[in-house]
């Protein structure tokens, strides 16, 4: 019987192929993949194949229409049909071409529809034509058919044409034509038009009429219209910024472009200005800045208040956005050009932080370069500075503005604000100060912590400028100047609270431990670094604090911080901060760039290199000694240890000369031994403590100071400065600088106390600081008293016959040497009068003492690192170098005594010793302490410093005998009888 549903058992499959294939599960599944992916694959092509059919019908259809069409345009050109037929054919140049050429020749045939019953059609109709042309034009300008063309538009838009043939309805018409342009970006097809013909093809045919379309629209919108706002920012955005615009175009219509501009509505601006800039490249900025000062300054004076703002804002916002040095010619880096005022001496270093790369500038045409030289031109500015001081308003936009100018075209920095300076008698300082910064939040000390907030945006550009400006001012400035308060200068009442300010901005970004963000971000609502702020803030106060540090007029503490920080805490950090600096990432070729990089390392270091007054005297002296501590351990190094000291041994006839010898090639920082060679050329008897080599050093800066030696020079103040003199510039005499440097830095390096006096302009140089006019006065009196009264001369310069030279001599033989590049053919004019007047104070401070100073700086240099000096001024090196020029302090001296022999603090006479001290005038205890010291003055921290410590010893009962001293142990020798000693005081 067979089974219902078939043979139950699995019955053995049998291939009769000969062979067995067993597929896998996941082979399975990827056949059945592909198999769906080929036929999604065909239903695409199948879909893709109708889609075609169907667009290649369409084509067909729509060629087939438009040969209708075009058939239907030929029967009638001039006719509604026809410009029907032309609007929907589109751009079909050939038609175009018919259609324009039968207009332009007959008006009747374009304006007669417009007075019929399809009045309204024809209008419409032509707008949409009115933009065919105009895309025409615009790819095809410098065809012949493009002239009819333009003189199409011309008369579509010609109100005066329109109004004529039909009456007041033909404004209407132009109004239209002219909207419907201005909505299809009618300015971006004429920029497109007038970039095909260079300057060398101004005369072709299509330009007078390109030139006509450049005005019209904005002739038919009414000025409050968001039509003529859109018309007025397409101009700029699109016309003025092509390069070359004027000389693009023929005399005849460069003259109509210009009367027909509507600049008086410039103010239409305000709210476009941010839409110009992100449709425009920085070649076309600056070509929008150029073209700008082609047609602008010539109306300046009938420009309306709020045009003339609205400008400002302009130039103001484009500037900012633009790269530093964008207005210059890209050169190479070693030929930047370099402003007058730059505080360097050397001819080859160049500004910092300038810009990353040259090549991201664009490159500018001659002629674009010459029409920006009217940007910071004194007449282009004197014009700006006439129309803000008849209308107060603009001082806000004009500050903005002039900022921005100065961070795009730092090398004509000094033009500007020598030309601010010099307007009007010197009253905008003032005048900026009193309206913007005396009342503004920033750098208060109540909020301090919202400084880079963006919402004070406004307040920076004042406050940068003032800045900038008053910095300038300080070059060519006297003390007697500065201190009486006249109208081109801040009063001392105003520049104490200015100054806090600007000590309170500067200590907050110097201070912030984010130094990144003060790198990298930017200042808000300026093309300039946190850093950049607070570099031309630093050399402000620096300026400042010179001033107040010669002649002090600050409140007590006005420059310290020592409230906001602990000073314990504050020198501990600063030590180890400066033990982990590494000196290979640290330029060492320039100190402003050493100042520069040294708060992106430490805020501490930052601090007391930029503005190191923030802290006190007393504080950065221990600093400086903990430094030097530092250094000696790193070196293995020490005073008290007669194990590795280097024997030298000296003539006493010749203690100079033998000196430069023996130690011009050694390591000073290491312990060194004196022997004195006698007049019979054995050693003298002794062993050196230290108090003989002491002894040497006091007598080799006897030696090496002297005047006589040709090297040095002395002022009325008896204080020395390198000899300008050729002699003084030769290779043996800079060794002598550099080894004479090299002492003094021994000495600093050491703490030994030198009576020698620099004047303050020398030691300037050894803190990388620039000098000023008021510095002249300790050099040459006659020539300061000159300057300034060249300064405020109010007379007819030419009646002084001064040039770019000045007068040297030497051996009997006088010489021009020019300041600047043909300096003898450059008079002296009133405009550049104060360029001159600092040449003339830099050439005699500091470039003729040049290699003088850097080979004594050299020296100096290997024995203290420059950035411990950068912590002091230069009276405070001064009183680093001989000590603080006090009255002796008694009652430190006699607590910081030793005694030796027989005496003690309690005998008898020491206790007249003391009594008699204390009787003397503080001149004559200036005296005794150089007796016994060899230096008049105390140790800047007091009689503990002293080294070693002053000592006296009994020197027998011989009444005969009057004390001595030795100064190379600061030992006093008194007699064992006071009445004897008393007697012979």
């Amino acid at each position: 019987m067979l089974p219902l549903f078939g043979d139950e058992r699995r019955r053995r499959e049998i291939n009769l192929g000969g062979s067995t294939s067993v597929s896998s599960q996941a082979a399975i599944l990827d056949q059945a993949r592909a198999q769906r992916m080929e036929r999604e694959a065909q239903r695409k092509r199948e879909e893709s194949a109708i889609r075609i059919q169907a667009w290649w019908r369409g084509a067909r259809e729509a060629q087939r229409v438009r040969q209708q069409l075009r058939r239907a345009f030929q029967e009638q050109v001039t006719g509604l049909t026809a410009l029907r037929c032309l609007v929907l054919v589109g751009q079909d140049e050939k038609l175009l071409s018919m259609w324009s050429e039968r207009m332009h020749r007959d008006e009747a045939l374009l304006f007669g529809p417009a007075q019929g019953p399809d009045r309204d059609h024809w209008i419409t109709l032509l707008t949409r034509v009115a933009v065919l042309l105009l895309h025409s034009v615009s790819s095809r300008a410098d065809v012949p058919t493009a002239v009819a063309h333009l003189q199409v538009l011309c008369k579509l838009l010609d109100p005066s044409l329109t109004a004529r043939l039909l009456g007041p309805s033909g404004d209407d018409l132009s109004l239209c034509v002219s909207q419907w342009l201005v909505q299809n970006d009618i300015y971006l097809h004429l920029g497109r038009a007038i970039i095909t013909f260079g300057p060398e093809s101004k005369n072709n045919p299509s330009i007078p009429y390109l030139v006509k379309l450049l005005y019209l629209p904005l002739t038919n919108l009414s000025s409050s219209s968001e039509s003529f706002a859109r018309s007025f920012r397409g101009l700029v955005s699109h016309i003025f910024a092509l390069p070359l615009l004027p000389y693009r175009i023929p005399l005849t219509s460069l003259s109509e472009l210009s009367g027909q501009l509507p600049l008086t509505n410039l103010h239409v601006l305000s709210s476009c200005i941010p839409d110009i800039i992100s449709v425009t490249s920085t070649p076309s900025q600056i070509n929008i800045i150029a073209n700008l000062l082609a047609f602008t300054p010539p109306r300046y004076t009938t420009l309306p208040v709020s045009s003339l703002q609205a400008y400002l804002q302009l130039l103001s916002v484009v500037l900012n956005v633009l790269p530093p040095h964008a207005l210059e010619p890209p050169l190479p880096q070693d030929s930047l050009p370099k402003s007058w005022a730059d505080d360097s001496d050397s001819d080859s270093e160049r500004p910092v932080n300038i810009i990353a790369s040259r090549s991201a500038l664009p490159t500018l045409d001659s002629r674009t370069r010459k029409r920006l030289q009217i940007l910071p031109s004194q007449d282009h500015l004197n014009s700006f500075l006439r129309a803000a001081q008849q209308h107060p308003e603009l001082l806000s936009d004009l500050v903005s503005m002039l900022f921005s100018l100065n961070l795009v075209w730092p090398s004509r920095k000094d033009k500007v604000l020598t030309t601010l300076l010099l307007y009007g008698g010197g009253g905008l300082v003032r005048e900026i100060y009193r309206e913007y910064v005396r009342a503004t939040p920033l750098g208060r000390d109540e909020n301090l912590s919202s400084l880079m907030d963006p919402s004070l945006g406004s307040y920076w550009p004042p406050l940068l400028l003032h800045t900038d400006l008053y910095t300038q001012s300080l070059l060519t400035m006297g003390d007697d100047e500065f201190f009486s308060g006249s109208r081109n200068t801040l009063t001392l009442n105003e520049l104490i609270p200015f100054s806090r300010t600007l000590f309170n901005i500067a200590f907050t970004l110097y201070w912030r431990e984010d130094q990144a963000k003060v790198q990298e971000a930017t200042a808000p609502g300026l093309n300039l670094s946190w850093e950049g702020v607070r570099d031309r803030i630093t050399k402000c106060l620096q300026a400042i604090h010179a001033r107040d540090s010669r002649r002090p007029f600050m409140p007590t503490d006005h420059w310290h911080v020592s409230s906001q920080i602990d000073m314990n805490s504050f020198v501990e950090a600063a030590v180890y901060e400066e033990q982990q600096v590494d000196d290979s990432v640290v330029p060492r070729s320039s100190s402003r760039r050493q100042s520069a990089h040294f708060p992106r390392l430490s805020p501490r270091l930052g601090v007391l290199n930029n503005i190191p007054f923030a802290i006190p005297f007393e504080t950065r002296v221990l600093i400086f000694r903990r430094f030097v501590q530092s250094d000696m351990m790193n070196r293995g190094l020490s005073n008290s240890l007669r194990r590795g000291r280097m024997e030298v041994s000296i003539r006493r006839t010749s203690i100079a000369q033998d000196g430069y010898d023996r130690l011009s090639d050694l390591d000073l920082r290491a312990p060194i031994s004196i022997t004195f060679i006698d007049q019979f050329g054995g050693p003298e008897a002794g062993i050196d403590g230290g108090g003989v080599f002491k002894e040497f050093f006091t007598s080799l800066c006897k030696e090496v100071f002297d005047s006589d030696r040709g090297l040095w020079l002395a002022n009325k103040k008896n204080e020395i400065y390198p000899h300008p003199h050729t002699y003084a510039t030769e290779p043996h005499s800079l060794s002598w600088y550099r080894f004479i440097g090299r002492i003094l830095g021994k000495a600093l390096y050491e703490g030994i106390l030198v009576e020698v006096a620099f004047a303050g302009f020398f030691l300037a140089k050894w803190l990388g600081k620039q000098s000023f006019l008021d510095d002249l006065a300790s050099l040459d009196p006659d020539l300061y008293q000159g300057l300034v009264f060249l300064k405020n001369y109010t007379g007819n310069m030419e009646d002084l016959s001064l040039n770019f030279t000045v007068a040297t001599e030497e051996f009997g033989v006088a010489k021009a040497v020019d300041l600047i590049p043909n300096g003898s053919n450059v008079p002296v004019t009133r405009e550049n009068r104060l360029q001159y007047i600092y040449l003339i104070s830099h050439y005699k401070l500091s470039k003729q003492i040049k290699l003088q100073s850097e080979a004594f700086f050299e020296g100096l240099s290997e024995m203290v690192d420059p950035k411990w000096l950068r912590m002091f001024n230069q009276q405070e090196v001064q009183i680093l170098l001989g000590g603080v020029n006090a009255p002796v302090d008694l009652d430190d001296l006699r607590q910081h005594t030793n005694y030796g022999g027989l005496y003690d603090n309690d005998d008898p006479t020491i206790q007249s010793f003391w009594r008699v001290l204390e009787n003397f005038e503080q001149e004559q205890r200036r005296t005794f302490l150089r007796f016994v010291t060899s230096c008049s003055r105390p140790p800047l921290l007091g009689f503990k410093q002293l080294n070693p410590l002053f000592a006296i010893r009994d020197a027998g009962s011989d009444e005969h005998r009057l004390p001595t001293s030795s100064t190379c142990v600061n030992l006093l020798k008194v007699l064992a009888r006071p009445f004897l000693w008393i007697s012979s005081c």
